[in-house]
């Protein structure tokens, strides 16, 4: 069943997070814009269909003035030492922390993924949160030496400036906090645009930053949120001011974000979409696979950006495989995702409801066989019609729709047959690179999918599934997936401008290469 919480309930999770009726459409920490009413825009909950609340969409002029306030945050920000701007990111994760519950059920209550994907989202704020914190003091340059004498070289890093960052629905939190408290420990200020689908989730997280930025002393504009449609992204990506965007969504969108992007020579940072694979081989623990397969396609409803899209199973393994996931499918509680027992929750509204049920004509097209799913719930208790059943289809790779991504619960199953190296290529063959996946005891096989031969994503796993990415490690992938890293490893450097430093304390002036100018 559907029905959400009773109401009492929902309104306390807002009234927690300090949600109004009616929200402004831009924050730069103490400074939230003006209501206007000419510009309200009503949030529904996947879930119900119902108004959650309503906000102000921002105008051109809104967007002026946190720019403003940005710009002039970042002369102070730049001048606090790294390791007190860690400080201050250290606060912001202990307030997350305490307000985890209420805002993991508002992620849920928002977007529609179920309670335990939503509070784990607000746990990747707290963990990138104190990943940042340790960064602050490791923001290390290489000290190399000169060939000449009495030479001193090495490199540093300095701030950017503005960083924007434009998120994303399906994950309307945790995304930008990859940025964002990175951005931060560097010494830039952040602008971020949330998808207009999702922007309370926001401004709570602004309403929390606010309280440590008041505490600490600090200027507002450090932290800013503007609500708005596509004209906001337009204006932040091609704004000078803002020397790095960073834009998580389709590859469309991202597209365009980066064409505009380049056209100033300024810097973007892409995360887009991805038609990820898990190969099942010959020599898979099939019980592992399938568990993995499971949730990569169906967790989020299917709206991750690592979901499991396509399972290429070897021939041997295959039938096995299909009657497995047969006797699961239909077990699958759907419903409430409020209510711990449910596995998927509504996809986010009914275009993408429109999307699932057109794709799936188009594979019947191509000649694909559904084997079960594929059903639209609408009534009996479903209060709205964005609750779908997950869906399994027998499809060839070559498919148009397959070697699309399709932002649903759809999961092509593919047959190969032979050795790795033929479901490596099939794999391969399509134009996102974000996560893949191997279920394989086989060394050969496993070393072969992680070689230069192997797979071609940014992401490869052996063993554990397409999604569910650590914070620790780079996230991002390759061809239309954008080439973007975020969050964990050395990801940091893009939120930086490199500098190298030659230092002569010597009492002559030669030249490198030997080169001699007298005059």
């Amino acid at each position: 069943m559907a029905t959400l919480e009773k109401l009492s309930d929902i309104e306390e999770v807002l009234s927690e997070l300090r949600i109004e009726a009616i929200n402004p459409s831009y924050s730069t920490g103490a400074e939230w814009g003006n209501v206007d009413q000419d510009r309200i825009k009503e949030i529904l909950s996947p879930g119900t269909g119902k108004k959650i609340a309503s906000v102000t969409m921002a105008s051109a002029n809104d967007y002026e003035k946190v720019i403003t306030q940005a710009q002039n945050a970042f002369e102070v920000w730049r001048k606090i030492p790294a390791p007190k701007r860690g400080e201050v990111v250290r606060q912001i994760g202990l307030e997350l922390r305490k307000y985890k519950e209420p805002l993991g059920k508002l992620v849920t209550l928002e977007m529609g993924k179920i309670l335990q994907e939503g509070l784990g989202e607000v746990q990747e704020m707290i963990d990138i949160c104190d990943f940042s914190v340790g960064l602050s003091r490791q923001l290390y340059g290489l000290s190399m030496h000169s060939e000449r004498h009495e030479h001193r070289m090495y490199e540093q890093y300095h701030p950017l400036g503005i960083v924007g960052v434009i998120s994303a629905f399906n994950f309307p939190v945790a995304v930008w906090s990859w940025n964002a408290m990175l951005a931060a420990v560097c010494g830039d200020v952040v602008i971020w645009k949330p998808s207009e689908k999702t922007p309370l989730t926001a401004i709570a997280c602004q309403k929390i930053i606010k309280d440590v930025l008041k505490r600490n002393e600090l200027p507002e504009g450090i932290f800013n949120l503007i609500i708005g449609d596509a004209e906001i992204g337009s204006l932040m990506s091609a704004d000078k001011r803002v020397p790095l965007v960073s834009a998580t969504g389709s590859t469309r969108m991202g597209k365009k974000v980066g064409e505009t992007v380049g056209k100033r020579l300024g810097k973007s940072l892409l995360e887009l979409g991805g038609n990820n694979a898990i190969i099942i081989t010959a020599h898979a623990n099939v019980e592992m696979a399938i568990r993995a397969a499971v949730f990569g396609a169906v967790g989020t409803a299917g709206q991750r950006c690592t979901s499991t899209r396509r399972l290429i199973v070897h021939e041997s393994k295959y039938e096995a495989v299909k009657n497995r996931l047969l006797d699961i499918y239909p077990t699958l509680k759907i419903g409430n995702p409020l209510d711990e027992n449910n596995l998927v929750g509504p996809l986010i509204d009914s275009d993408a409801v429109e999307n699932f049920k057109a794709a799936l004509e188009k594979v019947k097209e191509e000649g694909g066989n559904i084997l079960t799913g594929g059903e639209v719930l609408y009534g009996k208790g479903y209060e709205s019609g964005n609750f779908v059943t997950p869906a399994i289809v027998e499809a060839k790779n070559h498919y148009n729709i397959v070697q699309e991504e399709t932002f649903a619960p759809i999961l092509y199953l593919i047959k190969y047959e032979g050795t790795v190296n033929n479901a490596v290529d099939i794999q391969n063959d399509v134009k996102q690179g974000l996560s893949s996946a191997i279920f394989s005891d086989n060394l050969q096989e496993t070393e072969y999918f992680l070689s230069y031969s192997g797979s071609d994503c940014g992401i490869a796993n052996v063993n554990i599934g397409t999604s569910g990415a650590e914070i620790g490690g780079a996230f991002g992938g390759e061809k239309e997936t954008g080439g973007g890293r975020e969050s964990g490893s050395d990801a940091w450097k893009v939120y930086m401008r490199r500098q190298t430093n030659t230092i002569n304390y010597s009492k002559e002036l030669p030249l490198a290469q030997g080169i001699k100018f007298e005059i």
